[in-house]
């Protein structure tokens, strides 16, 4: 459950990563005077199963690397960017860092963060698709490791599926956009809505399953340069959504400013049939329902590009002015071991990047929708918005109120699509002279 926003990167193919990402050498800084080296760990592990697990393989290591100790620290992602940057500034980085892909650019452009290409196990690069690995790369270099990563589903009420009739949708047979907006209507009624839209930070939801239909928004020109242009395909989620609301009645308008947790209340209580929602929520819902209340996960409508989704996973990374790089490559790679990797998946109820590691049974089940998530796996891809430079005050000072007041109905497609265009590209503009 993140969301930050991105600055800009190049991508590497992935013969390049075979080529540049290999070995793993021994230390390059002085031990401690007892001759062991002290690495800091700060993970920003929340859940209760996540930080669990996260601790227990910290002591594992611990215990059979005696010259190698590691330090845990708890982070928090509510502040993560700026509190990494103030230690970047002032000396006190912590070695192995925990952060999301779509907040490395400003660390990795600004030399905080070490590059990894020469340092990584060719084990670890081969196991994590080229796809994952584009989301942490930057101006050619490497500079995190993806590892988790957490696609959109539907939570949907069981009961009021079955009573409705509908068709349930499965990752081999997803419903359209169009089928999926006549079925919520078809579960509306009788004081329930066929669906709540979470949509208190519109952006990145709106960005991510618009890759579905096609939907990139930014474009990159011959030039290197990015511009925004609004075209069918970035049309048709938001469209959907806005139907729904405002034509359709399926949707509810309450739950437009509400963040996902805001929505679980009225998925337990009948208000609303479906919530499209982060994979991760299946945590809270298990937790959270009453009993007697059945629930299944769904996977997100599919569009001309299929179930494709926009991801930008959980990272790990090394500090630049680390002293012992290699052993904090070293105790990165002990942690995403393929079993260790499926443990951290499942402490925070994701889905690891790890070839390996997605394989794993466990993840395969049909409790808790686990098998849904990892058939959505294939369809993962980096974030359309993961390497656009001056996307944050885009994102803050024209796509988030121009897709609140589409969504609410106060202006329409038009408006919407020269207000990210026009107000959007003169942003990008001063980014990229």
């Amino acid at each position: 459950m993140r969301r930050h926003t991105p600055r800009t990167a190049l991508t590497a193919t992935a013969a390049a990563l075979a080529l540049l990402l290999t070995g793993c050498a021994g230390g390059d800084g002085p031990a401690e005077a007892d001759g062991t080296v002290h690495l800091r760990f700060q993970s920003l592990a929340w859940q209760k199963e996540s930080v669990a697990a996260n601790k227990q393989l910290v002591s594992e290591w611990n215990a059979t690397h005696p010259d190698i100790q590691v330090d845990y620290v708890q982070g928090s992602w509510d502040n993560v960017h700026d509190q990494l940057l103030t230690s970047f500034e002032g000396g006190e980085a912590p070695d192995v860092i925990h952060d999301a892909s779509d907040d490395l650019a400003d660390f990795a452009y600004g030399g905080y963060l070490a590059d990894l290409r020469t340092l990584l196990p060719g084990r670890l690069t081969e196991d994590i698709p080229e796809r994952s690995w584009r989301t942490t790369t930057f101006d050619g270099g490497v500079y995190g490791v993806p590892f988790l990563q957490e696609p959109r589903v539907l939570i949907a009420d069981t009961k009021a599926l079955r009573a409705a009739g509908v068709r349930i949708p499965t990752p081999r047979r997803p419903w359209s956009w169009p089928e999926f907006r006549r079925v919520t209507e078809e579960l509306s009624g009788e004081g329930r809505y066929g669906v709540a839209w979470p949509l208190k930070e519109p952006v990145s939801v709106t960005l991510n399953l618009g890759l579905s239909a096609g939907g990139q928004l930014f474009h990159r020109g011959a030039d290197g340069k990015t511009t925004v242009r609004f075209e069918e395909g970035d049309q048709v989620m938001p469209g959907t959504v806005r139907d729904q609301v405002n034509a359709d009645r399926s949707a509810t308008r309450s739950a437009l400013g509400m963040s996902g947790s805001d929505t679980l209340p009225g998925l337990f209580g009948g208000k609303y049939a479906m919530v499209p929602l982060g994979f991760s929520y299946r945590q809270q819902v298990a937790e959270q329902a009453p009993e007697g209340f059945e629930w299944c996960v769904l996977p997100a409508p599919a569009g001309s590009d299929g179930l494709a989704q926009g991801v930008s996973p959980q990272t790990l990374s090394v500090a630049r002015d680390s002293p012992h790089k290699e052993e904090a490559v070293r105790f990165v790679d002990y942690l995403l071991r393929p079993a260790n990797m499926v443990r951290l998946a499942k402490g925070d109820w994701m889905l690891p990047t790890g070839t390996e590691a997605l394989a794993d049974p466990a993840l395969h089940t049909a409790e808790d929708g686990w098998a849904t998530g990892a058939a959505l796996a294939g369809s993962l891809r980096p974030a359309p918005a993961q390497f656009v430079r001056g996307y944050p005050e885009w994102k803050d000072k024209v796509a988030t109120p121009a897709l609140q007041e589409y969504y609410s109905g106060a202006i329409g497609t038009e408006e919407l699509g020269r207000r990210l265009v026009e107000d959007g590209n003169r942003v990008l503009a001063r980014y990229q002279r």
